[in-house]
């Protein structure tokens, strides 16, 4: 165990600063005031946050630390905070190690017993969540799903019977393809999409996923926010052996089998893909 204060003077510090998402105004003065102090800061991309600092008329010396990168820059901004140098670190937008680098070097700094602290500002799956119109009291934070097809598909079916409210972040290039999917995977739900959050453009689309799937992609600009209802049915009493009894019985009737998996599905709320895969 390990109690580390974070302004506790025979402690070395690592400030985390969230960045706007949008909005500049959303920089907070306390975040600008450690800037200021800091003797290094590093960055996600040093291109992006080196124009926040000119907007802010800051100059401070900038350093790299991306995904490719994480575990070097880390070490280094280790070995520069034990040597006394002042450093903090930040994401191009919201929180670091939100989707973003930083849990690494995190996590390496609570291993060298140096502190921790956060430096608060805006968070897009926050504003999303509290304005989406869905239950806020317990809520899931999935991020990105995974570009790859069959392992994102895998990520959503672990995810069918949470009761709690499901928050993913998307690109706009494949905002339609992750609708469709979450449609598939998790059934028809209440859904708001959120896209430009605190920008000119900030939009809240609310629906379900049915009438999400439908909209004009060519409208749908900007980083997004998808925020889904969780699981409100109830949990099927019927195990997998009942289900191939059940669909093998109606086969011997004269169904098709895929006609005796679709009154399956429909009958009991139980997936296709799932009834598909125990009767093979």
């Amino acid at each position: 165990m390990n109690r580390i204060k974070s302004f506790d003077n025979s402690h070395k510090v690592l400030y985390l600063i969230a960045t706007p998402i949008g909005n500049l105004g959303e920089f907070s003065s306390r975040a600008i005031e450690v800037i200021n102090e800091m003797d290094i800061v590093s960055a996600e991309d040093t291109r992006n946050t080196g124009d926040l600092l000119h907007k802010l008329n800051i100059k401070k010396p900038l350093v790299s630390l991306r995904e490719h990168n994480e575990v070097e820059a880390s070490l280094n901004l280790i070995s520069q905070i034990k040597s006394g140098k002042k450093v903090c670190y930040m994401s191009d937008a919201g929180y670091p190690g939100i989707s973003d680098p930083g849990y690494i070097l995190t996590k390496l700094c609570l291993e060298n017993d140096i502190a921790v602290s956060t430096i608060s500002g805006s968070s897009a799956f926050i504003n999303a969540l509290v304005r989406s119109g869905l239950e806020t009291s317990h809520f899931y934070f999935h991020g990105f799903l995974s570009a790859k097809e069959n392992e994102a598909i895998e990520e959503l079916e672990a995810l069918i019977d949470k009761k709690e409210t499901l928050i993913f972040y998307e690109s706009p290039h494949r905002i339609m393809k992750t609708l469709k999917l979450l449609l598939e995977v998790l059934g028809d739900r209440k859904a708001s999409l959120q896209r430009e959050l605190t920008k000119i453009n900030e939009e809240n689309i609310i629906g379900t996923l049915s009438e999400l799937v439908n909209l004009d992609e060519s409208t749908l600009k900007g980083e997004m926010v998808i925020v889904i209802e969780g699981n409100k049915k109830e949990s099927s009493s019927i195990n997998d052996e009942k289900i191939i009894e059940l669909v093998n019985s109606l086969i011997n009737k004269g169904l098709s089998k895929k006609d005796a998996i679709d009154f399956i599905s429909e009958t009991f709320e139980i997936r296709k893909n799932h009834i598909k895969d125990i009767i093979k």
